[in-house]
């Protein structure tokens, strides 16, 4: 089976209960649309998993690609002993302090230095959208949008900034051919969105449950339509 999901933020326990919960085998696929880390206290713990299982594909998210940016940056320091910038201390703090990088930060120093380096691997390898068809249905996973949308641009000319920060606009039809499968929005913040439940737009669906405000992770079979959803707790 075909599963996908979105905006983990380091709730590692939700996670592996929604693998039971879905009987996730090595026969089985699993895409993450992006946000693995920040928020949840186990970030770097669920992104060493992720990467080393082969059957999970990750596309990245904003939360994603600044942890990239703020680890490397702090990797590449602690070996120089070079003092940040001003400019980089002030990202920084406000990376950990108000954007939920605190836990990821935390884990990342705790990494021995092959696994530093992994991690950081992986983050840099995590690409820009996944495609698939499951029973002639064209399934298209971003992490937010389409930003400077046109019926006839390439996914492979956008650029990463305007795949993750800019949210869909889920009344909108972008494809005619092809379902939407997006995140970083939690459904509760949708206009007609139920909190903790997949949002389903007019030619698109939304992953993003809202676990950093404590709600299940969702989790949608593609050749069922079957949702699944992963609490902490249960």
């Amino acid at each position: 089976m075909t599963y996908v999901v979105s905006d983990l933020h380091g709730n590692h326990a939700a996670f592996r209960n929604l693998l039971k919960k879905i009987h996730f085998t090595e026969d089985d696929i699993l895409y993450v649309v992006g946000d693995i880390v920040d928020y949840g206290e186990d970030s770097m713990e669920l992104l060493c998993e992720i990467s080393m299982m082969p059957n999970v594909y990750a596309v990245v998210g904003d939360h994603d690609l600044k942890a990239l940016r703020m680890l490397s940056a702090f990797d590449k320091m602690s070996r120089s002993g070079e003092a940040p910038s001003p400019e980089f201390a002030e990202e920084m703090s406000r990376w950990v302090r108000e954007e939920g990088g605190a836990p990821t930060l935390a884990g990342f120093r705790e990494l021995d230095g092959e696994m530093k380096e992994g991690v950081l691997d992986f983050l840099a390898e995590m690409t820009y959208y996944e495609e698939v068809t499951v029973n002639d249905e064209t399934f298209l996973m971003i992490h937010a949008g389409l930003a400077n949308f046109s019926p006839d641009r390439e996914i492979d000319d956008y650029e990463i900034d305007e795949l993750v920060s800019e949210p869909l606009d889920v009344d909108a039809e972008y494809y005619e051919d092809k379902t939407l499968v997006v995140g970083h929005v939690p459904t509760c913040d949708l206009p007609e969105g139920d909190a903790g439940r997949i949002y389903y737009g007019n030619g698109s669906i939304s992953l993003d449950c809202g676990t950093e405000k404590g709600y299940p992770i969702g989790c949608l079979c593609l050749e069922t339509l079957k949702e699944f959803y992963g609490n902490a707790e249960e």
